[in-house]
């Protein structure tokens, strides 16, 4: 089992930047992917971007160039910087752990972009 918490939604007005962080715990030994994936109103959950055990990275197209994941030094730890955010980013950003053959999702946490 892993647990994923995630922290660092909120409200920023078009062009800010917001960090989005999400810490593992439990059996993180066999987590191959970490990543992070939104759901807007009325639309299906969408792949964002995500990051290999190995460091290996990968981006949506529309957040290509505006968003960087990266992973902490223990490894448990995923990071989602965004700049140039746009109101079509608006959406709750969940943290996604890959391990084994099992997807382990957070709680989610809410991104506005709004002026």
């Amino acid at each position: 089992q892993v647990q994923l918490v995630e922290s660092g939604g909120g409200l920023v007005q078009p062009g800010g930047s917001l960090r989005l962080s999400c810490a593992a715990s439990g059996s993180i030994f066999g987590i191959k992917v970490m990543g992070w994936y939104r759901q807007a109103p009325g639309k299906q959950r969408e792949r964002v971007a995500t990051i290999t055990s190995g460091g290996v990275t990968n981006y949506a197209d529309s957040v290509k160039g505006r968003f960087t994941i990266s992973s902490g030094n223990a490894k448990n730890t995923v990071f989602l910087q965004m700049n140039s955010l746009k109101p079509e980013d608006t959406a709750v950003y969940y943290c996604n752990a890959l391990a084994g053959w099992i997807d382990y999702w957070g709680q989610g946490t809410q991104v506005t972009v709004s002026s």
